[in-house]
């Protein structure tokens, strides 16, 4: 397999329901139907939705999806809102529905839930059957350390925002790498959500409007690699300029190493890191952050990007 897959196969969760795409459900799980089957589908991770909308997934994915049994099923993340332990009620009774032969193939086996402090992560976990693995969304402040230990005792995995659409939606750098190395450091597996459409660090607009304001959001490749080379034993410094770095010419992409400036990782490392620290990360279009490697070069001629705009 080429480094580049092995850094980030599976590894896009596609959030078209939220800004700022915000498409319709009808809209969104066609796109996602069509990314399945598409050339580009091995960079395809799951479908997020919010726990409310699962009576109209059903509806408009319906036939879509394939009939179980099957290996082929797919595979839902769901946000959890402020019922947790309802909700994984409805949860579970979504998952048997879909489970008996014949039905509608899919399973919601990731729940996202939103904890300020350890008490809440400790009622959460409580509340969560065995079969669910869960992402805990925790806020970048000054107990950033208790909270990810926290998640690490009760085995679940962490969860950051990285922007947003208005400039004071993404975390410092500093902020960022401060999450980074807690995680790391805590055995923890996490997944970063909003601001990472583009595979570089840039400036770049925050929606679709013509009018829409800018900032600098963080690349997936930075930010990944920047996991993946602290994992290795990379010192802060180098990892918090990684975060920062802008030119595609610092990066070296071979098919059995992904590199930046002198610093280097092959296959091996690159697995122990999606493995071990960095899972996946939300966004609400596919096809831009795929497009956006293909245009850097970063692809081989191979592994071409086919299927609708993911506004369509």
């Amino acid at each position: 397999m080429l480094a580049i897959r092995v850094l980030l196969e599976g590894s896009i969760d596609y959030a078209g329901l939220f800004p700022p795409a915000g498409l319709d459900m009808a809209a969104a799980v066609r796109n996602y139907g069509a990314y399945r089957s598409g050339e580009a589908a091995w960079a395809l991770g799951r479908f997020v939705l919010p726990m409310s909308r699962l009576a109209e997934f059903e509806l408009a994915a319906g036939g879509l999806l394939p009939r179980a049994p099957t290996p082929d099923g797919w595979r839902l993340a769901v946000l959890a809102g402020s019922d947790p332990a309802g909700e994984i009620r409805t949860l579970g009774e979504f998952n048997c529905r879909h489970a008996a032969e014949g039905s509608a193939a899919v399973t919601a086996d990731v729940v996202e839930l939103k904890c300020d402090s350890v008490e809440d992560i400790d009622r959460a976990a409580d509340a969560l059957p065995s079969y669910l693995q869960a992402y805990i969304e925790v806020p970048l402040r000054d107990n950033l350390e208790d909270l990810v230990a926290a998640i690490s005792r009760r085995g679940m995995r962490a969860k950051v925002r990285t922007g947003g659409v208005t400039p004071e939606a993404f975390p410092s750098s500093p902020q960022l790498l401060r999450f980074l190395r807690a995680c790391i450091e805590a055995g923890v597996g996490f997944k970063a959500t909003a601001g990472l459409h583009h595979p570089l660090r840039a400036v770049y607009r925050l929606t679709y409007a013509d009018d829409a304001p800018t900032a600098t959001m963080y690349g997936f490749l930075n930010l990944f690699l920047a996991a993946a080379f602290l994992r290795a034993g990379m010192d802060e410094s180098d990892a918090a300029e990684l975060l920062e770095e802008k030119f595609p010419q610092a990066f070296d992409v071979g098919p059995n190493h992904i590199g930046w400036r002198q610093h280097r990782l092959g296959h091996k490392e690159l697995e122990l890191a999606r493995r071990e620290a960095i899972v996946s990360f939300g966004s609400c279009s596919f096809t831009e952050p795929v497009a956006d490697l293909e245009l850097l070069g970063l692809l081989q001629p191979e592994e071409p990007l086919r299927g609708p705009d993911p506004r369509a």
